[in-house]
């Protein structure tokens, strides 16, 4: 690696070291299922949003309340702490569309229709309320 790519990996690398996020890579569903439901919870505080991800019927769902709950974790382990209630909010969260694998199903008179298995990346970033340790 370049010296001047070196540095500018080193400057990602410490403005990282105060953001506290979760990735969640190759979820096998279309990124427009999974964006319904980051939708519900975008700006939300923990608890609300853990509250409305268990009790929702979206299956993506259940994926990201695991990813949440990695988040929260991850800043419990940044600021060697516990959240308190109502002190975490979900600053930040997208999808992105990941790998589509193309399929074929047979069709009539010896055709192939194309099927898109789509997949996404889910990206979650909390904050705490009170950006008093910055």
């Amino acid at each position: 690696m370049g010296a001047r790519k070196h540095i500018a990996a080193e400057k990602i690398k410490e403005a990282r070291k105060n953001l506290y996020f979760a990735k969640l890579n190759g979820v096998p569903s279309s990124p427009r299922k999974m964006r319904y439901v980051v939708d519900m919870i975008r700006g939300m505080e923990v608890n609300r949003a853990l509250g409305v991800l268990r009790f929702s019927k979206k299956h993506a769902a259940a994926d990201v309340e695991k990813l949440l709950r990695s988040a929260i974790a991850n800043w419990e382990t940044k600021n060697d702490r516990k959240a308190e209630d109502g002190e975490l909010y979900i600053s930040k969260v997208f999808v992105d569309e990941g790998v589509t694998m193309k399929r074929m199903r047979p069709a009539p008179q010896g055709r192939g229709y194309r099927i898109r298995k789509r997949s996404n990346h889910v990206t979650l970033f909390v904050d705490s309320k009170t950006n008093d340790d910055k």
